[in-house]
């Protein structure tokens, strides 16, 4: 299948401490924002497809180009 990317898919940021810092919901282009966060270890979860988890680190300057791939089983 062809791959690109995924509108409509529900981010959702965790701390470290497992609670559930901000949701996002990905734009036409695929892209989601996060803003005004505390520097950190955070998880983001991407859910509408088989959910998919990743490690993430802010620091002071931010975080541009975090992509996450989604796709069904066997894709």
């Amino acid at each position: 299948s062809a791959r690109g990317p995924l509108a409509d898919a529900r981010v959702t940021l965790i701390d470290a401490a497992g609670n559930v810092v901000a949701t996002a919901t990905t734009g036409e282009d695929g892209a989601y924002a996060f803003t005004d966060l505390d520097a950190g270890e955070y998880s983001v979860i991407a859910t509408g497809y088989p959910p998919v988890a990743g490690a993430l680190t802010v620091t002071g300057t931010g975080v541009d180009g975090h992509d996450i791939e989604l796709a069904h089983p066997g894709e």
